[in-house]
C-alpha cells in the first residue's frame, strides 16, 4: 500500500467550516454554546440518574452510558474545532489526527450501539413485562452495554490501523473539521478500494444490525400496543417509547446520509454539513429529548431542586 519515493507528512491542515474570519467568530460562539449545553446537560442527566434511587432502572442504565458516549464523542472533535476557529493555520499532527479518528468513531459506534439496546429493552419491558425484571437483571444489563463498547472498540481499531498503513504524499490538507474516514480516504494516495470495501462491509454490518435490532424489536411493540384495551395503556406505551424513536431517527438517519450516499451523489462539503449535524449538534439534542418528555426525570429533577433549596 506504501508509495514508493513518498515523503509523509507530519500534519494535516484542516479546512473548517469557513475561511471568513467573521464566519469564524460567529461559529465559534455558535459552537462554544452548544459544547457547553452538551456537557452540561449530558453530565447532570448522568449525575442525577445516579443519585436518584428511583432511576435506578435498566433503561435509565442505558441512558447514562448513551449521554457518556455523547459527551466523549462530541468532546473528541468540539474543543480542537473551537481551537481552529480562533487560529489562523488549522494544523493537526499526524499522530493526533489518529487519536482523533479512533475516539470519534468508537464513540459513535457505540452510541449507536446502545440506541439499538435500548429497543430491545423497551421490546421486553412492553411485550414481557412479567419477565422485564428476570431478562433485563443487571448481569445482563452489564453485558449488553460491556458488549457494545467492546465491538465499537474493536472495530475502529482495526480501521485505525488500516488508515495508519495508507500513504499521504501529495497533500495534507483535508476537506473537513476533523479527522474522519472518508476524507483522509480521499487524501490518500494509496490505493484505497481494499480499505473502501472493508469499511462499507464494516458500516453496513454494523449499522445494518443495529437497525434491523431497533426495527425488529419496535414492530413487535407496535402490534402488542395496538392490542391492548386500555386508551391510557396506549398512550403510555406509546409516550415511553416516543423520545428513543426521535433519538434513533434522528441518528440512525444522519449516519446513512453521510456513510452510505452513491459515489455520484459525494460531495465533501454536504458531508461537512451532516457531519455537525451529528457530531455537535446530536449529543447536545439527546439528553434535552429524553428529559423534557420523560415524567420520571422531571420529578426527580424537582426532588434534586428542592432539596438543594
Amino acid at each position: 500500500m506504501a508509495v514508493e519515493n513518498c515523503t509523509m507528512f507530519t500534519d494535516f491542515i484542516l479546512l473548517g467550516l469557513s475561511d471568513r474570519q467573521d464566519v469564524q467568530q460567529g461559529l465559534f460562539v455558535l459552537f462554544l454554546l452548544v459544547y457547553g449545553i452538551t456537557v452540561i446537560t449530558s453530565l447532570g442527566m448522568i449525575l442525577l440518574i445516579n443519585k436518584d434511587p428511583r432511576l435506578h432502572t435498566p433503561m435509565y442504565y442505558f441512558l447514562s452510558n448513551l449521554f457518556f458516549c455523547d459527551v466523549c464523542y462530541s468532546s473528541s472533535v468540539s474543543p480542537k474545532m473551537l481551537a481552529d476557529f480562533l487560529s489562523e493555520q488549522k494544523k493537526i499532527a499526524y499522530n493526533l489526527c489518529m487519536v482523533q479518528m479512533f475516539f470519534f468513531g468508537t464513540f459513535a459506534s457505540v452510541d449507536c450501539f446502545m440506541l439499538s439496546v435500548m429497543a430491545y429493552d423497551r421490546y421486553v419491558a412492553i411485550c414481557n413485562p412479567l419477565l422485564y425484571t428476570v431478562t433485563m437483571s443487571r448481569r445482563v444489563c452489564i453485558q449488553l452495554v460491556g458488549t457494545a463498547y467492546t465491538v465499537g472498540f474493536v472495530d475502529i481499531a482495526i480501521f485505525t490501523y488500516v488508515t495508519t498503513q495508507l500513504s499521504f504524499c501529495n497533500s495534507n490538507i483535508i476537506n473537513h473539521f476533523f479527522c474522519d474516514f472518508p476524507p483522509l480516504l480521499v487524501l490518500s494516495t494509496s490505493d484505497t478500494t481494499t480499505t473502501e470495501i472493508a469499511l462499507a462491509l464494516s458500516s453496513t454490518c454494523v449499522l445494518g444490525c443495529n437497525v434491523i435490532t431497533v426495527l425488529v424489536s419496535y414492530s413487535y411493540i407496535i402490534t402488542t400496543i395496538l392490542r391492548m384495551k386500555s386508551a391510557e395503556g396506549r398512550h403510555n406505551a406509546f409516550s415511553t417509547c416516543a423520545s428513543h424513536l426521535t433519538a434513533v431517527a434522528i441518528f440512525y438517519g444522519t449516519l446513512l446520509f453521510v456513510y452510505f450516499r452513491p459515489d455520484l451523489s459525494y460531495s465533501m462539503d454536504t458531508e461537512k454539513m451532516a457531519s455537525v449535524f451529528y457530531a455537535v449538534f446530536i449529543p447536545m439534542l439527546n439528553p434535552l429529548i429524553y428529559s423534557l418528555r420523560n415524567k420520571d426525570v422531571k420529578g426527580a429533577l424537582k426532588k434534586a431542586v428542592g432539596t438543594k433549596l
